[in-house]
């Protein structure tokens, strides 16, 4: 059975890409590669001792999509691609709404034309806003601080109102919070270019040397130790959190919400902490202002991902830290 992977060669979908291949689907990934490099799809078979069929090209180019549809049968579409960065959303709003939301409509198009109606959506902890309390659960009001998760919450609406006008339609809307670590194998992981927009890459890149110190934006906030408060989740248990959606999906599932995570918070310097211990570094510091757009705190309740997809974070923090290093000193 083929699936689709929009933005195959990023962090997420790269992993999700090997979850796919091991879970016994065939995978067909298309990526412009503007924020990720095309030897990952070499890596992938590295890992699986299995063959991805690879496009590069964009999204929002219905030529191409209609051409892999055409020449491939589609059975569901895990939607990863656009742009990502809640600072950079910011300053440039334009970008982000025209790119996110863009892709995201031609793809439907495409795959009504071939009657491929099961999709993945990945979609962000982000349309909670500044949550009305702790922990996040799926049925909270939604809002937006930045326009990064604005058209995370806009896509969120285009498609439960194409399964509104369509119950032939079944998607699985992933809500992530912070994807962290890196597959053990060191072969794919995160390491994004220039300052980064995450934190842990940009723990990494201080660990390494690349950088001089880490900014930690803001130790102000209403948290334990003053700085923000996320739920890290491993990379991998994300990842197989979409083979448990895709399956679901494919079952006939209609239209349903799941937020991925540990359930846990734990704040910018807990992580750092837990980092220089695991991997016998140090990681210099400066606090400095809060970025715009950000909150104090942020984790989920992920029962109900357990209770429908049968799905649940088994890796911790630890292993968050220590994989995630693994993989850019490997590569270094």
């Amino acid at each position: 059975m083929k699936v689709l992977v929009t933005g195959g060669c990023g962090y997420i979908g790269s992993h999700t890409c090997v979850e796919l291949l091991e879970a016994g689907y065939e995978v067909v990934v298309v990526d412009n590669l503007c924020n990720s490099k095309k030897d990952v799809i070499q890596q992938i078979e590295e890992i699986t001792n299995k063959k991805v069929i690879f496009y590069q090209g964009d999204v929002c180019d219905y030529a191409l999509l209609n051409k892999i549809f055409a020449h491939h049968e589609i059975a569901a579409v895990l939607h990863f691609a656009g742009l990502k960065a809640v600072g950079e959303s910011v300053s440039q709003p334009l970008r982000y709404y025209r790119n996110n939301i863009d892709s995201t409509l031609t793809l439907l198009e495409v795959m009504i034309k071939y009657n491929c109606k099961n999709i993945v959506f990945s979609s962000s902890a982000t349309v909670y806003g500044t949550p009305k309390s702790l922990p996040i659960k799926e049925d909270f009001p939604l809002s937006t601080t930045n326009p990064y998760g604005s058209t995370k919450l806009y896509i969120e609406g285009i498609l439960k109102d194409l399964y509104i006008s369509d119950n032939d339609w079944n998607i699985a809307i992933l809500r992530y919070f912070n994807p962290i670590g890196a597959h053990k194998s060191g072969l794919i992981g995160e390491n994004p270019n220039g300052i980064p927009n995450n934190l842990m890459p940009y723990i990494i890149k201080v660990a390494t040397g690349e950088l001089d110190y880490l900014n930690i934006y803001g130790n102000d906030y209403d948290t334990p130790d003053g700085t923000g408060v996320r739920d890290y989740i491993h990379i991998v248990d994300l990842a197989k959190g979409h083979i448990k959606a895709l399956d679901k999906v494919l079952s006939g599932s209609g239209i349903d919400y799941y937020n991925l995570g540990t359930g846990k918070g734990y704040s910018v310097l807990e992580l750092v902490q837990t980092f220089e211990k695991v991997n016998n570094v140090k990681v210099p510091y400066q606090v400095t202002s809060r970025r715009p757009g950000d909150i104090a705190a942020c984790y989920a309740d992920p029962s109900y991902a357990y209770d429908k997809l049968g799905w649940k974070a088994e890796l911790g923090i630890e292993e968050m830290c220590r994989d995630g290093y693994n993989y850019v000193i490997k590569n270094k």
